[in-house]
């Protein structure tokens, strides 16, 4: 395929802006986990952690463009480790170097197991307002089998903990399709967590990733037929719940999607501060960079200035591949106009390829939209984008 042609402009309106921080340590690495994370034992290095995190943000300040914070999420390792004095002290400091919306979603992720009651209140006069716990089954032999710290008991005390330290926005984290699970063994954990009333879940099957312990010594995990049969009762027992599929694996109720998420999603900008965190930024020129910071925690910590590791530009051709990737993972999709708010393109360079998509009913006529085929099919749908 030719690359795409026309000129790439100045990316206007300038995209939303959030911020990923990233807390690399956890307590036990878990045997499907392919993210940086550490583990840990002794007292972390929180105020030197601090301290290198926000000398890093100095040097992304060009990014910001005068555009407020509207999101914050904290991801890891396990983020629910550091002390809710950590967490004060830092978006303190934040808040002198970054202007944050009044309604901005600050996430932090939280393993059952780190956390009791007193933190979670702590953990909210910091300013954080949601949480991403991470349950990942309520079957102690699942538990068992993935590596976590925490059993059942423990899943439950860290969701009624996190309720009446008045989290009314949270989210659960559950997999599916694990090592000896069935289809009834992976809706009583669905029954479970929606006993609970969450406005968010993120369900979604394991799979086997590249530098993990299941990919080099791969556990049994069920047949295809059986994967089919656990998504589509799951997908019924969460509909006939009033959760809505909003994008690949996450279902929420009305009004309470990720927003962080869904900035990704619409190819949003976000700032990247901890070690091994990526950003994303659109510049005044036009261009568009990701970046990403020095992995290892202690290079990390050591290093002096900006600890940026690499950046990457998504070039003209690159952009339509990397916008649709990641606006097709919504049920809904996105309007059209964003493809060239977002990218600096006019919707003609990829007017061919969306024409031919709806021939086949692959896409919804004037919306960029997988239709129910379609999603069968994204990544076919996806391949035609590629330059």
């Amino acid at each position: 395929m030719a690359p795409f042609s026309g000129d790439a402009g100045a990316i206007a309106p300038c995209p939303p802006l959030g911020l990923y921080i990233h807390v690399p340590w956890c307590v036990r690495k878990c045997p499907y986990c392919d993210f940086n994370s550490h583990a840990f034992s002794g007292e972390l290095p929180e105020q030197a952690y601090l301290e290198a995190m926000l000398e890093d943000l100095k040097h992304d300040l060009e990014f910001v463009r005068g555009r407020p914070i509207e999101t914050v999420f904290i991801g890891g390792g396990t983020p629910s480790l550091m002390s809710p004095d950590f967490y004060q002290t830092l978006f303190r400091k934040l808040a002198e170097q970054l202007t944050f919306s009044p309604d901005a979603e600050i996430t932090l992720e939280a393993n059952p197991g780190t956390v009791e009651q007193s933190r979670f209140l702590g953990f909210r006069d910091a300013g954080i307002n949601r949480l991403s716990i991470g349950i990942q089954s309520f079957q102690p032999e699942h538990l068992k089998r993935l590596g976590r710290i925490h059993d059942d008991n423990e899943a439950h005390h860290a969701i009624e903990a996190a309720m009446n330290a008045g989290f009314s926005n949270f989210n659960l984290d559950l997999m599916h399709g694990l090592p000896g699970q069935g289809p009834e063994q992976a809706l009583a954990d669905l029954d479970a967590a929606l006993a609970w009333q969450p406005p968010h879940l993120s369900w979604y099957q394991l799979t086997l990733e590249p530098n993990t312990e299941f990919y080099s010594r791969p556990p049994a995990l069920p047949e295809d037929d059986e994967l089919w049969a656990i998504w589509q009762a799951g997908r019924e027992r969460l509909l006939s719940a009033g959760f809505q599929d909003y994008e690949v694996s996450a279902w929420a109720r009305p009004g309470m999607a990720s927003r962080h998420n869904l900035n990704y999603w619409t190819f949003g900008d976000y700032l990247a501060i901890g070690a091994g965190a990526h950003g994303k930024v659109s510049l005044e020129n036009g261009d568009i960079r990701r970046y990403w910071k020095t992995r290892q925690p202690d290079a990390y910590l050591a290093r002096i200035g900006s600890r940026t590791a690499g950046t990457q530009s998504v070039d003209r051709d690159e952009r339509p591949l990397e916008f649709m990737m990641n606006a097709l993972r919504l049920q809904q999709g996105v309007d059209e106009s964003l493809f060239t708010a977002r990218t600096g393109l006019p919707l003609t360079v990829i007017a061919a390829i969306l024409g031919n998509l709806r021939d086949q009913e692959l896409l919804e006529p004037g919306r960029l939209q997988a239709t129910t085929k379609g999603r069968q099919f994204l990544n076919s749908v996806l391949e035609q984008f590629l330059s």
